[in-house]
């Protein structure tokens, strides 16, 4: 769902609003608001809902239908308001709440066919107002998940058309919220990915440097073992899509320990921190991948001795982290394809994923720059900034 279709579909609610307006001006509260009453009641309605939105963003539950249920009535102003799922009815507000239990025998053929209808519900009660409803459906990606039911104590071809309208509304509250879970789910999937890209390589060659010093020097030996078992709890935690730069840093500095001690005097790493940016969040296993990638191509393939330098700057609202390396560098277009996702597996360790990643979470114009060239080494910047609302590190730092 794009912000357009959003838009498009809180059109028709701002329309329907009109019938809201209508019964709030005619009958004025008497409040003393600066406004026209015009004014105010199309303040009130779309106060009400922003309101409604937040419970329907945690799907159609009986939860969320309970705390949504009363915004929702009062939005359409009617006597009384139900929402069901395709099997029975999770809310119910307002009068006449002897007529729930046969809300469900009304919505047959608008479960199957998805199309509003309307019934006469009159249940005898000389002191229930119940006469009429009208039943739309809530639909999300073709499919009928249940309906609104608003209930009137006449026939209102306008609470008729408004019923419609929010039940579309809500519809597309509830796409939003499939988005979001959807969204979760990726960002798992991507790190449980990336976890199965880059562990058995460093697993394996890590093993193996710690198993060279076991007899010529068993205290660095356990040190590194330590080490190991550190980075891999952090690695494999099973808790929170962010952390914070001093957690991934120091997960950084216990990886590179490790290159250390198979690499040698052939690496050299100069870490330049600024401690005002430690606490920022960004997303969990971001820059990791990326000094692995400084590893495995900058490295690997040099004779001499090579060098990391990894930065972190404070950029106003922007922590700035920088990467370089003077290894053998990489061939623009071969860049171009692994951040398409196009390289395969060996062709840069989590770039693609990392650049996804950060789009992802705050936006295009966060993505990984990469200066690079054959042979000329490469330098990755990442922007991060210091606030970006439902970003947050869940805590679970390594110490």
């Amino acid at each position: 769902m794009t912000a357009t279709a959003v838009l498009l579909a809180l059109c028709p609610l701002l329309l329907a609003g009109g019938f809201v307006l209508g019964r709030r001006t005619a009958h004025p509260s008497g409040r003393s608001d600066v406004g026209t009453p015009v004014e105010r009641a199309t303040f009130d309605t779309l106060h009400t809902a922003s309101l409604a939105a937040p419970p329907l963003r945690a799907g159609l539950t009986e939860e969320s239908a309970r705390r949504s249920a009363r915004r929702l009535r009062t939005l359409l102003g009617t006597d009384a308001l139900c929402l069901t799922n395709r099997s029975a009815v999770l809310a119910w507000d307002g009068t006449g709440d002897q007529h729930r239990k046969r809300v469900m025998e009304h919505l047959d053929g608008l479960l199957d066919t998805g199309r509003s209808a309307a019934f006469g519900c009159g249940c005898g009660a000389l002191d229930c107002p119940l006469r009429w409803a009208v039943a739309a459906p809530i639909v999300t990606d073709g499919r009928v998940l249940g309906a609104l039911v608003a209930y009137a104590p006449r026939e209102s071809a306008v609470l008729a058309r408004a019923a419609e309208e929010v039940a579309r509304w809500i519809s597309v509250q509830l796409e939003l919220a499939e988005l979001d879970r959807s969204r979760t789910r990726l960002i798992e999937a991507e790190i449980k990915a990336l976890r199965a890209q880059i562990s058995p390589h460093f697993i394996f060659n890590s093993l193996a440097a710690i198993a060279s010093f076991v007899r010529t020097d068993p205290e660095r030996a356990r040190e590194l073992l330590l080490e190991f078992a550190d980075f891999t709890r952090y690695s494999f935690r099973r808790h929170g899509d962010f952390t914070t730069l001093a957690d991934e840093l120091h997960s950084i500095d216990q990886y590179l320990a490790l290159v250390r001690a198979r690499f040698g005097d052939r690496l050299s790493v100069t870490l330049q921190i600024a401690p005002e940016v430690l606490p920022v969040a960004l997303p969990f296993l971001c820059l990791q991948p990326l000094v692995e990638n400084a590893v495995k191509h900058g490295l690997e393939g040099a004779v001499t001795r090579s060098r990391i330098t990894i930065g972190a700057r404070d950029a106003g609202a922007e922590a700035e982290v920088v990467i370089e390396d003077d290894g053998v560098g990489m061939d623009p277009g071969e860049l171009r394809a692994i951040l398409r996702g196009e390289g395969g597996a060996s062709a840069g360790i989590g770039l693609s994923n990392v650049d996804e990643r950060l789009r992802q979470v705050f936006g295009d114009d966060y993505g990984l720059v990469i200066e690079t060239g054959t042979g000329a080494g490469m330098k990755i910047t990442v922007r991060i900034p210091k606030y970006r609302a439902g970003v947050h590190s869940s805590g679970g730092g390594i110490g």
